[in-house]
């Protein structure tokens, strides 16, 4: 726990970001009726919410992964090819984290929870070996410890 808090203390660094990363699942949803638009000249109508049934249909669901960085004041919301839970989806986003959020960091702190997919093997597991070799060096990983997940600014921010 100490490192992850020394690592939120420590004096941002603009050539190596604080990236706090976490993974959320959403449930998909499409609505059934249409939504009900304000009524026109009436105190409801301008800068009133469209009015929506709660009646709705259940589509699955997607995993997706929040970035938050604190120091920045950002965050990005990542949703890979299979939106599903699995070691390529990880290894998706920190290709994208890398190279479309930060292509010109020296290197990447990167503050996430232990799950077995988030490790540097999943990198291989979907990149070529000079790939994968690449974005691994460029993150330095740091996890959160076990029932301190909370730890991760990633988590609260999550799917809000």
């Amino acid at each position: 726990m100490e490192n992850v808090l020394d690592i939120y203390t420590a004096n941002p660094d603009p050539a190596r970001p604080l990236v706090c990363f976490d993974e959320f699942s959403k449930q998909l949803l499409s609505e059934i009726a249409a939504p009900i638009a304000p009524h026109p000249g009436t105190k409801d109508s301008p800068g009133q919410p469209i009015r929506r049934d709660a009646e709705y249909v259940r589509e699955g669901s997607a995993s997706a992964f929040m970035i938050a960085m604190p120091h920045l004041g950002r965050r990005e919301v990542f949703i890979g090819k299979d939106a599903r839970r699995t070691a390529l989806d990880y290894a998706d986003a920190v290709a994208f984290l890398c190279d479309e959020v930060f292509p010109d960091a020296e290197k990447i702190t990167l503050v996430q929870d232990n799950l077995n997919t988030h490790d540097v093997a999943s990198l291989y597991k979907r990149f070529e070996p000079a790939k994968a070799r690449r974005l691994a060096a460029k993150i330095d990983i740091h996890y959160t410890p076990k029932h301190g997940s909370w730890l991760n600014m990633a988590e609260p921010t999550e799917g809000r």
